[in-house]
Parts: C-alpha cells; structure tokens; sequence
C-alpha cells in the first residue's frame, strides 16, 4: 500500500478476531470513506485470497473487492461490507429455534449464491494459488481426520484403537473422493462469513474468508453451512433447504460425518488448547450434531462402526 494511504486514514478500529490468526482493521478515511484492513500472518495464505477474491469479483459473484496489495502481500484493504453477518442477523431464529419464511428465503439466497460461487467461480481458477493444498486429496482428508484424532480425541483421555480408527477413516477418505471433484470447495462456508448488504430492499448475502478455498466437491460446503454447531438450524429446514439443490441426500451424510470430525478437532484446538471460550461452547452441539447424523443413518452406523462406537462415548 502506498504511503499516502495510511495518512489519509483518520481512525483505525480494530474487529475482533475468532478462529483466525489473521488481523482485522477497519479503517476510516478521511473522505468518509471505510475499508477492511487485513494483516496476515502467511504471504501464501493472502496471496490466495486475494487471488481468488479478483477473480471471483471479475466474474460479479458476491465477494468483497480487493482495492490495494502491499508488495509483500503481508497486508491488503478490501471492501467494507459492513458488520452485519447472517449468523447475527439469524441470532433470535437461532435462540427460539423458530426461522421465519423470510429467514428461510434468505438462507436459501445464501444457498444460490454459494452454488455461484462453486460452479461459476471454479471456471477459470488458478489452482495453483490454493493453500496449503490445490485440491482436497486423500492427503488433506487425513490431515482433517488426524484433526480430530490428536487435537480432539486424545485431549478426551478415552482408550481407543488407532487400528480400527484408520480403517474407519480409510474407509471415509475413499467415499468422499469418490465424487466429482472439478468445483469450487469454499471449504469454511459458515454463517460467520457471510455479510449481509441491503440492495433494492433485500439483504444479499456476501462471502469473505475463502483463503483455504480449493478444487473439491459441492457436497463439504452444504454440511459445513448446514451443520454448522451454533447456527442451530433444525433438522427439517436442513432436509428442506438441501433438497432445493438436487444433489444426492445419502452422499450429503457421509460429508457432514466428515465435516464433523474436522470441526471437533478444530473446537478441540482452539477450545481445549487456546482456551477461546467459543470454541469450547460449540464442542458439546457439535458431539450433538454426530450422534443424532448417527441415529438417523444406518448406512454410516454400518460403514463406520467405530466412529459410530466413539460417538457414544464422547
């Protein structure tokens, strides 16, 4: 960024920080003006977002812009989208468990737009620029799955068998990779990152922190928006919003599995390890979330007969 910028900039507010390592600045400038100001920690990290986010902007998908770059790709300013996200907006929904029909319209808004941004944004990527990896490949699956074994499952104290763990996770990795893997997998898609913006009467929803995005299937980001722990969608609007996009309901189940195990482990670092009271909160509805996948589907009961057995004793 060039130096005039910063004199330019009257007041620098800083916005708390969840699971990311990364800081965030809202700057205000002194023609009324503000932007989001983004330090990170990995030039990999930011040169991947902000890659895919000029792309994605190219093509009009709901991203913010990216105005300027520092040389060494360590900070960057984007667009101000406001502070107003869809899992704030959804807090009384989520609190009472009642989701109005406007509530559900928007989160199937949400659901188009992020289709847009799978099918539409994945024409034309540079893969190459995909950190830490190109595309979700047996490797990256147990590096999730590893997740949860060491930075969740360990920390729990409970005897397990790492034999009959891998054959179940061996068993999982091959099932996910089983499908289509030419789209773009978001790969954090969750309430928190999506910022809603009023235009011509209606809140539109906007994505930002795709910098782990990658090549992968549609299939993780609908079990991560939709299992997302304390977004509390009930299992009826779960079915009912899934359904609208026509993908296959039982290879849904084996993503969400997936997803599951990965966030635990996330939960457990970030909770158990760094304290972050949040992360700590999400672990229980998260353990909720895997038993209740477990009752409602025999076929994961029986591919997955030791997950299944571990889930009850969480």
């Amino acid at each position: 960024m060039r130096k005039k910028d910063y004199l330019c900039t009257l007041i620098m507010e800083l916005i708390a920080q969840s699971g990311s390592n990364r800081q965030y600045f809202r700057d205000h400038l002194a023609d009324g003006r503000t932007v989001i100001r983004v330090v990170g920690t990995s030039r990999e990290e930011n040169h991947a977002f902000i890659t895919m986010a000029r792309h994605f902007h190219a093509l009009g998908l709901p991203v913010p812009e990216v105005y300027e770059v520092s040389s060494d790709e360590m900070e960057y300013t984007q667009e101000d989208l406001g502070s107003l996200s869809l899992f704030d907006y959804l807090q009384p929904a989520r609190q009472s468990g009642v989701f109005s029909e406007s509530d559900k319209q928007l989160l199937r808004r949400t659901l188009q737009a992020l289709a847009r941004i799978q099918v539409e944004g994945a024409k034309g990527m540079d893969w190459s620029v995909c950190y830490p990896v190109q595309s979700m490949n047996e490797r990256s699956i147990f590096w999730d799955l590893n997740y949860f074994k060491y930075c969740y499952l360990k920390l729990t104290q409970i005897d397990f068998s790492e034999d009959l763990l891998e054959n179940d996770f061996e068993a999982l990795s091959s099932r996910i990779l089983q499908e289509p893997q030419d789209y773009f997998l978001y790969r954090d898609c969750q309430s928190r990152n999506v910022m809603l913006r009023e235009q011509d009467g209606q809140l539109q929803p906007y994505f930002i922190d795709f910098q782990g995005g990658r090549q992968g299937s549609r299939y993780y980001d609908y079990a991560s928006f939709l299992w997302q722990a304390k977004a509390n969608i009930p299992q009826a609007l779960r079915n009912e919003l899934f359904a609208d996009t026509k993908l296959d309901r039982n290879t849904l189940d084996h993503f969400v599995l997936f997803r599951l195990l990965q966030v635990l482990g996330a939960y457990g670092y970030r909770g158990l390890f760094e304290r972050k009271p949040h992360f700590v909160e999400s672990l229980p509805i998260a353990i909720n979330n895997l038993r209740e996948l477990f009752t409602s589907c025999a076929d994961l009961r029986a591919q997955y007969p030791y997950i299944y057995a571990l889930s009850n004793r969480l």
